[in-house]
């Protein structure tokens, strides 16, 4: 996810955002890279979910994108399952 990819990730996130107060689960099988502006929004999504009592799962992200999630302090902020 580049930043033009996240631009619109952020487009596709509002619907979610309206039903925040459910669980939310992204699957990211596909997702081979992230930007810092992804984690970002990955971080809002997640802030804006817990605000409202809901729940955020990310499914399938692969190595690498653990590594980047680990050094990041990722992995301690979100609910990650294979």
């Amino acid at each position: 996810m580049d930043t033009v990819a996240a631009a619109q990730f952020n487009e596709d996130m509002k619907p979610l955002l309206e039903h925040a107060d459910k669980q939310i689960v992204l699957g990211c099988e596909r997702l081979e890279y992230i930007s810092s502006t992804g984690l970002r929004l990955f971080l809002v999504l997640r802030k804006t979910v817990e605000q409202k009592g809901g729940s955020l799962v990310i499914y399938r992200i692969n190595e690498e994108l653990k590594n980047i999630f680990s050094i990041t302090g990722f992995l301690n902020l979100f609910d990650i399952r294979s």
